[in-house]
């Protein structure tokens, strides 16, 4: 089974549109279980405050409630420990953790739309992938 780690920025923009590719990817995890999600506390910990922030919230449309859609995804995901580090990476030291939840769960891909992890392209034999990518790869 296919595994890989979503960067934050890949929950939210399907949270505002479901449509989007991100979207399309959650609900290809969701309802037909088309790949494995990799999590560590630290990505669980800044998706919830991603999701609090105003400027996200005021772009949900209708009344979803993105915290409860979020716990269907981590009560479904595979978690890691958090215990396997990686340091300087990404030009951004807090995308690290995303690459180092993946090598430590074994996960194949990291999808993000972030420039700074999208410029790594590989690291340990995870590859670094935007959604429309990774929306390829596990077909739609």
């Amino acid at each position: 089974m296919l595994r890989a780690v979503l960067d934050a920025n890949v929950y939210v923009s399907a949270v505002i549109r479901p449509e989007g590719p991100p979207g399309q990817i959650i609900e290809r995890f969701l309802r037909d279980a088309a790949f494995e999600i990799v999590l560590s506390s630290a990505i669980v910990e800044e998706v919830l405050r991603a999701l609090g922030y105003p400027k996200v919230r005021k772009h949900i449309r209708g009344n979803a409630d993105p915290e409860l859609w979020f716990e269907d995804i981590v009560v479904l995901a595979q978690f890691v420990a958090g215990e396997h580090e990686v340091r300087g990476v990404s030009e951004d030291p807090d995308d690290d953790k995303y690459i180092a939840a993946a090598v430590e769960g074994r996960a194949a891909f990291v999808v993000s739309g972030d420039p700074d992890l999208l410029a790594i392209h590989e690291h340990e034999g995870v590859r670094l992938v935007n959604p429309r990518a990774f929306l390829r790869l596990i077909g739609r």
